[in-house]
């Protein structure tokens, strides 16, 4: 018998190395097979998920211009006066200081040699109608008239959760403003409240909020680049108690496979809810939405008033781009960190510090970063208040997925920009679970944050 069962153990790991796997279940090998039938069309679907969700993400306003544009007249603000609409009208250089930012792959070559031999006016309102009938700004589309006027603008996923890359040089534009799409990096420098804000006709929303239009100028304008804060328009607070904005970091909308809720107080729920939310409620498209949890008046005083959480529209302009939307979200990697961002052998002792004396795995599961599950957590597990948290159904945070967390950097850390650095978040840690990390230990972790996604976590 003892022979037997060296054999049978023999065959069993012969087995595993045949098929891929090793005995902890751990995949090694891809065996290359010919596809059948169905698994084509699973290949194929995809395909056309990945395709039809990209043009959604960048291009699809969901009918949102009735609002931005014939509601609030944005558009009048951006053409100016000299084109029939208000005031100065919005430049190139104007909308650059606002965030905006320019596709290099929907410029002609015209365009593209003029603006590197210094010949576009930046100061022009006129250059920024022509790149919005190019359809060349990032999450703004322009709706022209037959003689070329502009009729209405409305808004895209993009304007948020894009980014353009450093690649294009020219005079007298700074980088990161004209590139190649960055599609799901939070746009860090949008600054919505100002786009808001220049919008000739904000009465309709005083009237939501039961305020003044200099009150919804004050309170959106305080939000600052890279904030957003969708839940004004629920519960109607401006600010926190310590007076500071109530507006939170605009989140990246990649790295998100694997990851249960969506949104920094994830209580909100899934990837799709959101998306589903912001579409109708936030973006003021035409759709179908429904969650009875904004029916409790006490919590979200307007939301219950207008009757949000049980929203219908006909024609539904939404509900159909839904799938697509959030098999590209799904489908949008983390960005690898750029090449000597980060002290490769720190980051090994602080992966090493990550799972075993800091603790960071307890909760950051690897290699998605966040808890399989319901990854949600009140304010106190994690040493901060629960303003935030108090403004969502389940009063709790999201545990962050950490992939890409590099590409935050610029406003900070936490669900408000509270931290400037890692360093500051892995301190606040140290001293909410007297962790006793040295300097050194600490600057190895952030050096092993920065790291993120790994070799080993992308090849998951």
């Amino acid at each position: 018998m003892r022979g037997y069962w060296k054999v049978f153990g023999l065959l069993v790991v012969i087995g595993a190395l045949i098929t891929g796997y090793s005995l902890k279940g751990e995949k090694h090998v891809k065996q290359a097979k010919p596809l059948d039938h169905f698994d084509r069309a699973i290949v194929a679907h995809s395909r056309d998920l990945v395709e039809d969700g990209r043009e959604v993400f960048r291009f699809n306003t969901f009918g949102d211009e009735s609002f931005w544009g014939d509601t609030l007249e944005l558009h009048k603000a951006i053409e100016g006066a000299k084109f029939g609409g208000v005031g100065p009208g919005l430049s190139p250089a104007a909308a650059a200081a606002v965030g905006l930012k320019i596709d290099v792959d929907a410029l002609p070559q015209s365009i593209i040699q003029g603006l590197k031999a210094g010949q576009v006016d930046l100061n022009d309102p006129a250059v920024t109608l022509d790149l919005l009938k190019l359809n060349a700004v990032l999450g703004v589309m322009g709706f022209f008239n037959t003689n070329g006027s502009l009729r209405s603008v409305g808004l895209q996923c993009a304007v948020c959760h894009s980014r353009v890359d450093n690649t294009f040089k020219a005079p007298g534009i700074p980088a990161g403003i004209v590139g190649h799409r960055l599609d799901g990096w939070s746009n860090q420098d949008l600054n919505v409240g100002q786009v808001i804000a220049l919008a000739p006709n904000l009465q309709p929303v005083a009237n939501l909020l039961g305020v003044d239009v200099a009150t919804v100028k004050k309170v959106v304008t305080s939000w600052g680049p890279g904030k957003f804060d969708a839940e004004r328009f629920l519960d109607g607070k401006g600010f926190r108690p310590d007076g500071k904005p109530a507006a939170t970091l605009i989140p990246p909308a990649f790295g998100l496979p694997g990851v249960n809720l969506h949104t920094w107080t994830g209580a909100w729920g899934t990837v799709t809810y959101w998306n589903a939310f912001v579409a109708n409620l936030e973006l003021h498209g035409k759709g179908t939405f429904f969650d009875p949890r904004l029916d409790n008046a006490a919590q979200f005083p307007i939301a219950a008033k207008n009757h949000f959480g049980h929203t219908k529209n006909e024609p539904d302009l939404i509900t159909s781009n839904l799938p697509a939307l959030h098999f590209y979200q799904l489908a949008t990697p983390a960005p690898k960190p750029p090449e000597g961002s980060f002290d490769e052998e720190a980051a090994k002792r602080g992966d090493e510090l990550f799972s075993g004396k800091a603790q960071c795995s307890r909760c950051h599961t690897e290699p998605i970063f966040s808890e399989p599950g319901w990854n949600l957590h009140k304010g106190s597990d994690v040493c901060i208040d629960d303003f935030e948290a108090n403004r969502a159904p389940d009063h709790r945070y999201r545990t962050t997925p950490l992939n890409g967390i590099w590409t935050h950097t610029k406003r900070g850390f936490f669900h408000d920009g509270r931290f400037p650095t890692l360093l500051d978040v892995v301190n606040h840690y140290d001293a909410c679970f007297s962790l006793g990390l040295s300097s050194g230990e600490k600057n190895d972790l952030v050096e092993y944050l920065k790291s993120l996604p790994s070799e080993e976590a992308r090849n998951q």
